[in-house]
């Protein structure tokens, strides 16, 4: 084995001196001092096989020689960059600083566009600050419901001063109503936009994102409800998730829906965090009649609706 050493040091020295360029002195590193098949690396390995005292007198050899080939291999490398002008060329492109990566709600709000997109939906956008006419009446809410109450909604103009309210709209079910008066029938609309109450704790914040779907079209039924729903469900979260609906009561709907999912840590089994295997996702139900009146719509058209929290999703 020391003649084996003493001539890889020979030929790797040799070989070394012939080396011009940055590719062949990479080729020269592999060949002698790389971690799978270099020459050194292989006699490394067999010092596993020598008696002790074997080991005694090779193995300080063998580490000494792989230290001074691997300072040749500095000493080269840095000579190679010397003499190309410190290894900068200026013609190449910049290296750019790392960018980061999309928030995740930005993230989670391409996808559910992407994931309707795929069955025909299309993402519209509609105002953030809203009539009260959108926001609440043309949905079903008469003067009264707590939804309108100043402790639940940020309300910018009183109705007093205007004749009408103005404010910050507290979810995107105010673009039901102004997508119906478009009168561009059928509709397919995903309206993913901020949302503002006045509620602060651990589980809520006062600006959060929601995303509303709305479909209209002749003889809509609960079915397609009930599929469009599981599509989502499986297209997002997975093919093993579960939905069910359970009936609820909004005012902008009639029969409502609660849709709840499979927990994606026990899958419907029942765990800690789940309790009995589901999960709330959102609200949904086919559109109220009195919605579809304020959207002008005519009559023989029925719909659904859906929505929920973006982060909720995520």
């Amino acid at each position: 084995m020391k003649a084996k050493l003493e001539k890889i040091q020979a030929s790797a020295l040799a070989d070394l001196h012939k080396v011009k360029t940055a590719a062949a002195l990479e080729e020269w590193h592999v060949q002698y001092l790389g971690r799978k098949q270099g020459q050194m690396t292989e006699i490394m390995k067999s010092l596993g096989s020598l008696s002790i005292e074997e080991k005694r007198e090779m193995g300080p050899k063998a580490n000494e020689t792989k230290k001074q080939l691997d300072a040749a291999y500095d000493s080269k490398k840095s000579e190679l960059e010397s003499s190309a002008g410190g290894g900068i060329d200026v013609t190449l492109p910049p290296t750019m600083p790392p960018q980061g990566h999309v928030h995740l709600v930005t993230q989670t709000i391409r996808d559910i566009t992407d994931i309707f997109k795929r069955i025909g939906f299309t993402r519209v956008r509609h105002p953030e600050v809203e009539w009260d006419q959108y926001a609440f009446e043309g949905l079903n809410m008469p003067q009264g419901h707590p939804a309108r109450d100043d402790w639940e909604t940020f309300f910018i103009t009183p109705e007093e001063a205007t004749g009408k309210s103005m404010l910050l709209t507290p979810h995107t079910s105010n673009g039901q109503v102004r997508e119906m008066e478009k009168g561009q029938l059928p509709i397919r609309m995903i309206n993913i936009s901020k949302c503002y109450r006045r509620q602060a704790d651990v589980t809520h914040t006062q600006m959060f994102h929601q995303f509303e779907g709305l479909y209209i079209d002749e003889n809509v039924s609960i079915q397609h409800l009930k599929g469009v729903m599981d599509y989502f469900a499986k297209s997002f979260f997975g093919p093993k998730r579960e939905i069910r609906l359970r009936p609820f009561h909004f005012k902008f709907t009639e029969p409502s829906f609660e849709i709840d999912i499979t927990c994606g840590l026990c899958y419907g089994k029942g765990c800690k965090f789940c309790k009995e295997g589901w999960v709330e996702l959102g609200g949904s139900g086919m559109v109220h009649p009195n919605v579809l009146k304020a959207g002008k719509v005519p009559a023989g058209y029925s719909g659904f609706a859906f929505g929920w929290g973006v982060e909720r999703v995520a």
